[in-house]
């Protein structure tokens, strides 16, 4: 048996899995609360608990974590604890655990993924042999690189969602300028996320939103924003999820362009896959592919939605299996 997880800012996925050829098959998922525990060792001890599962029982563990990951140790960005692989091979005396980005980790579903699990915004021409990237706004902006090694791919983790925002238009240069303000400098995290949404939602509003209340929980007020967009209840609030869909395919155009990933760009996380008419009114794309010289070379490029909610923890659970 393998345990897996998918280390969230917001909630954690974990997850036991049968060893399968290809495609590992779960066993048992559980959502925890990230922030309701004070490292991961104490979460999986409450999930062991609950499952009445042996330790010994476990092959091997993989997490993906929302953050950058070095010698198996990780700090989480936007939760005030570290992950460290040897303090939870130790407390559950386990052979191996592995810690990976959770881009990283969702970058290693994406071959196993079928199309059901896919939403096509650009068919293109995918090449053969080629990487491909993975993209995905939630709490936070992750990135990943799936580089072609021989039949393979071989994900490679970024932090590019904390690189500095490039406005391309007059509109974006004031956003840009409000940012600056507010938080010393703009970068692609700040707007492309729930809490970029937040701040978009800030920048747009010059009066009272009617159709976002004040009381909501910050957690509350992403979704409650794009519903009001996508039903046009609010003006402003239709401006921020234009500008958030116009900066996140900008964004993922130029992580495409980084990667060269002629076989394909992967747009996952939590958001996408709830404001699908607002990637489909052609928006996203424009900002992804209106980049000359290279206009012909993204529009070559697929580009899928990734509409598997656990694409990360089985990414992880396909990391173990496969490895």
């Amino acid at each position: 048996m393998l345990l897996a997880g998918d280390i969230g800012g917001t909630k954690t996925l974990l997850a036991f899995f049968e060893r399968r050829p290809v495609r590992p098959l779960p066993l048992v998922v559980r959502s925890f609360s990230t922030k309701q525990f004070h490292n991961l060792g104490e979460m999986v001890a409450a999930f062991l608990g609950t499952e009445r599962v042996d330790p010994s029982h476990i092959e091997a563990a993989c997490f993906g974590v929302a953050g950058p990951v070095f010698d198996g140790r990780a700090q989480l960005t936007n939760v005030g604890w570290a992950v460290v692989a040897a303090d939870v091979r130790e407390r559950f005396s386990l052979q191996r655990v592995e810690l990976l980005n959770d881009l990283e980790a969702m970058a290693w579903s994406v071959p196993v993924l079928d199309s059901s699990e896919l939403e096509t915004l650009q068919s293109g021409e995918p090449a053969r042999f080629g990487n491909a990237a993975v993209i995905a706004a939630g709490t936070g902006l992750g990135m990943a690189i799936s580089l072609r090694a021989g039949t393979t791919f071989l994900p490679v983790a970024s932090e590019g969602g904390h690189a500095d925002f490039a406005p391309r238009t007059a509109r974006e240069v004031q956003l840009l300028n409000a940012l600056t303000e507010w938080y010393g400098r703009a970068q692609w995290e700040d707007i492309v996320s729930g809490p970029g949404l937040i701040n978009l939602h800030r920048f747009t509003h010059q009066r009272p939103c009617l159709a976002v209340p004040t009381t909501l929980e910050a957690f509350e007020k992403p979704p409650a924003i794009s519903r009001a967009a996508l039903e046009r209840r609010c003006a402003d609030c239709v401006e921020a999820l234009d500008l958030f869909t116009s900066a996140y395919g900008s964004v993922a155009g130029n992580l495409a362009l980084t990667a060269a990933a002629t076989v394909g760009v992967y747009v996952g996380g939590g958001i996408a896959p709830k404001i699908l008419p607002a990637l489909h009114t052609g928006r996203f794309m424009a900002a992804f592919g209106s980049k000359p010289p290279m206009d012909r070379l993204l529009a070559r490029m697929p580009v899928h939605v990734i509409l598997n909610p656990e694409a990360g923890l089985l990414g992880a659970a396909v990391r173990v299996n496969n490895g």
